[in-house]
């Protein structure tokens, strides 16, 4: 199964060789097998790539749900084994909290039902503070310059991509065209002037020879956000995923306007003492690592 999902993935017999550390006569070995059993071709060759056939592109679906399935199994013994209790305090950036958390959750609580989880949401400026006193036990941020903290140890979760949006009902003009110069003219949702996001965003428009935009509401607050999108002729940036869902439903309209990766990478940061493997902020730290894997392999929505 994890050769055929690497097929899938790779295209290349050593790629496959290599991240499953393996020989690649091993892994030309499983494809003749695999092929004795289907009795068909389930992979074709040009050159030195391999693409996989109508009837291997079917058997790497279900390589893929299989492998997916006997790894959520894993981590869900081990957690059960863990026996982890207690609370658990989770500092998160809007842009993130629910795309990633409610999956998180559902998993943690399945795992240590007696445990209790606060969350607050803020930014990385000010959350960082809490997290180096003590006060949380993890951070989860979009990141702009990825950095080291002493005391502090980080993970990437995801990669999604921040896109412009604006509310379908309002008439702005020229949207399938809109130019970043234009987009700079208009009203816009931006965050908290002091926030890592904003300093990125700002870099973004100068990266474009343009200054920020002037016409602003400070706000990162997801949910006032979108109601200020349909109400108001203003522009902002939100999660590809989220905004591919409001855009169907017809609340918001996606703007061909190319962000580049601008905070793209999701990352957990905790402090490096809290080495116990059996604390709940550790089993929360994995059920955001499942989450996010998770995430990855299953359509939005």
């Amino acid at each position: 199964m994890r050769v055929i999902a690497g097929l899938a993935e790779h295209k290349l017999v050593a790629r496959v060789a290599d991240a499953l550390n393996v020989t690649q006569p091993a892994v030309s070995k499983q494809i003749n097998e695999f092929e004795q059993i289907a009795g068909t071709p389930i992979v074709t060759r040009e050159r030195n790539r391999l693409f996989l056939t109508p009837v291997g592109e079917r058997l790497a679906e279900h390589a893929r749900l299989v492998l997916g399935q006997i790894d959520r199994a894993a981590f869900d013994l081990d957690a059960m084994v863990s026996g982890a209790s207690g609370p658990v305090q989770v500092g998160v950036v809007a842009s993130v909290a629910p795309i990633l958390l409610p999956g998180a959750i559902s998993l943690f609580k399945r795992s240590a039902p007696r445990s209790t989880i606060a969350i607050s949401e803020g930014h990385f400026v000010s959350l960082f503070p809490s997290l180096e006193a003590g006060q949380i036990d993890l951070l989860i941020a979009r990141i702009w310059q990825p950095n080291t903290f002493e005391g502090v140890d980080q993970t990437m979760l995801f990669r999604e991509p921040v896109v412009v949006v604006g509310g379908r009902a309002q008439q702005l003009d020229n949207v399938e065209s809109m130019t970043w110069a234009q987009a700079a003219a208009c009203p816009w949702i931006l965050p908290q002037a002091n926030s890592v996001a904003r300093r990125a965003l700002d870099a973004m428009f100068a990266g474009h020879g343009l200054a920020p935009p002037a016409n602003i509401i400070a706000s990162s607050a997801l949910s006032l956000n979108i109601e200020l999108l349909k109400q108001t002729p203003t522009l902002g940036f939100f999660p590809s995923s989220l905004a591919a869902s409001h855009a169907a439903r017809g609340d918001l309209v996606i703007l061909p306007l190319d962000t580049k990766g601008l905070l793209s990478e999701v990352r957990c940061f905790w402090r490096s003492e809290d080495t116990d493997v059996n604390s709940p902020a550790t089993l929360f730290r994995k059920c955001l690592i499942e989450a996010a894997s998770q995430r990855q392999t299953i359509p939005f929505g």
